[in-house]
């Protein structure tokens, strides 16, 4: 069993894929790709289809490689699939970003779907559950943060990428070397790293303009600061 489910360019990213074995009664979901809109909705297909003696559900998340908040509401959906069947449902090998997400919402990336589960708290309206309340959106606020700077980061990855192979030819430094050229660069010039990387990369072109006389004037003195 396979099931898929693409996002379209402007909303990012890559296909989420969902992988799908028997083992033993249990079924064994793979999911490769990002947990991002849509996410759960390929996944309520998935298990849709698993056979009606499935005993329990293992998902390996090794092969997920981006999360967003809506791998929040991927879990959701797991949780509430394991009451109302009344099965285990377990998720395991959890790494990299999405790995971090789950520790900024406070799930224990060893066993998110624990928490997922109902459990005695404060009373509603005492100071306590006000406490918890505040916690868990400050903790939200962060993870929206991360993922906007993660997003803002897979967007301007490439041409920044772009103007390293340029400034490592045309001054035959490293890539490293050439990192620090655009930081330094941008940090003088008070301008975006993506509008510096694009501007070094545009003005290779044969009809690509100069840079702007403060931003010609920081690329100078970074690569003076940093070759010289």
């Amino acid at each position: 069993m396979t099931s898929a489910t693409h996002t379209t360019p402007a909303r990012r990213l890559n296909t989420l894929v969902i992988d799908g074995r028997m083992d033993a009664g249990r079924a064994v979901l793979t999911p490769r790709g990002e947990l991002v809109d849509g996410c759960a909705d390929t996944l309520s297909r998935t298990l849709e289809e698993l056979p009606a003696y499935t005993g329990g559900l293992d998902l390996e998340m090794g092969r997920v490689v981006f999360m967003d908040t809506a791998g929040l509401q991927f879990l959701d959906l797991l949780g509430s699939y394991g009451r109302r069947h009344r099965i285990s449902v377990r998720t395991a090998h959890w790494t990299g970003q999405p790995r971090r997400i789950l520790e900024l919402v406070g799930l224990d990336a060893a066993d998110p779907l624990r928490h997922a589960e109902p459990s005695p708290g404060p009373e509603p309206g005492s100071p306590a559950a006000s406490a918890v309340a505040q916690e868990r959106e400050e903790q939200l606020d962060c993870l929206r943060e991360e993922v906007r700077q993660l997003r803002r980061a897979i967007v301007s990855r490439p041409v920044v990428d772009q103007a390293r192979g340029v400034l490592m030819a045309t001054h035959s430094c490293t890539a490293d070397e050439a990192w620090h050229i655009l930081r330094k660069a941008s940090q003088l010039s008070n301008t975006k790293l993506h509008t510096v990387a694009a501007t070094v990369t545009a003005a290779t072109g044969g009809d690509g303009a100069d840079p702007p006389g403060d931003l010609r004037l920081a690329l100078r003195t970074a690569i003076a600061h940093r070759l010289g």
